[in-house]
């Protein structure tokens, strides 16, 4: 399915501006990009889409179902392409990175809790906040 397609069968038109967004994070090394991050990448590229463009275009991709969106200690919204199975994420304090994890038992678990409290656990999500203890982390700023 092209990118065209793609956005049609989410009932969105086809517009250059959606489809050069959509292709930024289907490339992007970075699955979990602010606005701003998105912005500077297709500036990198030499597009005229403007930011504001680029908040309206995350605003219909998340409400089409194409994108999540994630609101981490940074206070900023981070969006990532919604490929249908669910993860929760471990978030660095030091430097941002963010990670999925997928953990069955965590799952269960949460489901078990709800379900004792007298709930049916709809959906969650799960950010877990560390601070990197790898030596050699690529992603720590040099102190």
């Amino acid at each position: 399915m092209t990118n065209a397609d793609e956005l049609k069968s989410s009932g969105l038109k086809a517009t250059l501006p959606r489809i050069k967004i959509l292709e930024v994070f289907q490339r992007a090394t970075e699955r979990h990009m602010t606005a701003e991050d998105v912005y500077k990448l297709l500036l990198a590229e030499g597009s005229d889409i403007g930011l504001a463009t680029v908040y309206r275009v995350l605003m219909q991709f998340e409400q089409a179902g194409i994108l999540s969106r994630n609101h981490f200690e940074s206070g900023k919204s981070v969006f990532e392409l919604n490929e249908g199975q669910h993860h929760d994420h471990l978030v660095c304090m030091d430097c941002g990175r963010v990670e999925e994890f997928f953990d069955p038992q965590i799952e269960r678990r949460q489901h078990e809790i709800a379900l004792e409290r007298g709930y049916r656990l709809q959906e969650h999500s799960l950010a877990l906040y560390a601070q990197c203890t790898k030596v050699d982390c690529p992603h720590r700023a040099s102190k």
